[in-house]
């Protein structure tokens, strides 16, 4: 089996070291600069406590073209770039290629074929339906990502916490081929779960991301000082409750109270969003598949989100104010 991840950064280098260790697949990368370097010169490398797993890389290179076609295609880079991806992953698809994007927040698809929505692009993960058209919904593998890594030099992952992976069959259900790839990553060393709904999965992690995350951003304040300041608690948990109403009205609800998913979030003491972690090292945030695709959602279903709105506002004021969010077109 061919496997390609487009993007080796920390998750995509996660799932690319644990694939090429286990030896069920051929392994290659689309990266670019200092990652393709050390893909290149040292394979993928990962190291879980004191413990260095490192493999050869089947082929690496900035081009897609240079790879072939695939099986299965991992895409795992941040938001942003994922316009570009879509416009240059051609080369790599067959008439049976999959592809998994293991990203943060709402993908491109998540609203295709829902009541209300049609086949119409959510303009704020997929403006103008460019990524849609390339990667056409039959092809998709949802996912969920439960992981925690970082990569403290380009080319190596370090593992935090969490080996979970949640996958499905876009418009929903269970099949053969996803099953398939899930065995495929249990055998590397996740726990997966082949999800017969795996959108009502990406809204529940939205669910919890959706505030922390660029609450988070524009403080600097870690997960545990973010839970114990009671203003900023309930602002969260108001907004959380927004976001579960919308939820409602497109097939997504949410059985869990606000104050139930903070009790779960608390145990990860002071820890660093994705979001931060960005913000911290001056990377453009990823707030177009976390909040505004919310609030897009929302004004399309007709759910007022007043907490949301002012979270969207603020937050992205800050990331154009520190230029890590696009200025308004003129």
């Amino acid at each position: 089996m061919k496997v390609c991840i487009i993007g080796a950064g920390s998750i995509g280098g996660f799932i690319g070291a644990r694939l090429a260790a286990a030896g069920r697949c051929q392994v290659s990368a689309v990266a670019r600069g200092a990652t393709l370097a050390a893909l290149r010169d040292h394979g993928w490398r990962l190291r879980q406590g004191e413990q260095l797993i490192q493999s050869p890389v089947q082929a690496a290179s900035e081009s897609p073209g240079d790879l072939g076609v695939q099986d299965l295609v991992v895409i795992a880079v941040k938001g942003p770039a994922l316009t570009a991806v879509a416009a240059g992953i051609a080369p790599l698809l067959g008439p049976g290629t999959r592809v998994l994007p293991a990203m943060n927040g709402v993908p491109w698809w998540f609203c295709q074929g829902v009541p209300g929505f049609g086949d119409q692009p959510l303009a704020s993960v997929d403006p103008g339906g460019a990524i849609a058209a390339a990667v056409v919904l039959e092809r998709v593998i949802g996912c969920v990502v439960h992981v925690a890594t970082s990569t403290p030099e380009p080319g190596l992952v370090l593992h935090k916490m969490g080996q979970g992976l949640i996958i499905g069959e876009a418009r929903g259900g269970q099949s053969a081929e996803v099953q398939g790839v899930a065995d495929l990553l249990t055998h590397a060393g996740f726990e997966v779960k082949h999800s017969a709904d795996v959108r009502h999965d990406i809204w529940y992690k939205l669910w919890g991301n959706l505030t922390m995350n660029p609450v988070s951003a524009i403080t600097g304040a870690t997960i545990d000082r973010l839970l114990a300041d009671p203003l900023v608690r309930s602002f969260c948990s108001a907004a959380m409750a927004e976001a579960a109403a919308v939820g409602e009205r497109i097939g997504c609800a949410i059985p869990q109270r606000p104050e139930d998913r903070h009790a779960i979030t608390s145990q990860l003491g002071a820890f660093k969003t994705s979001m931060l972690q960005d913000v911290e090292a001056g990377r453009p945030i990823e707030l177009d598949g976390i909040v505004t695709v919310v609030h897009e959602i929302a004004r399309r279903v007709g759910v007022a989100t007043p907490n949301i709105d002012a979270l969207l506002g603020l937050t992205r004021l800050f990331g154009r104010v520190h230029g890590l969010y696009p200025e308004a077109a003129a």
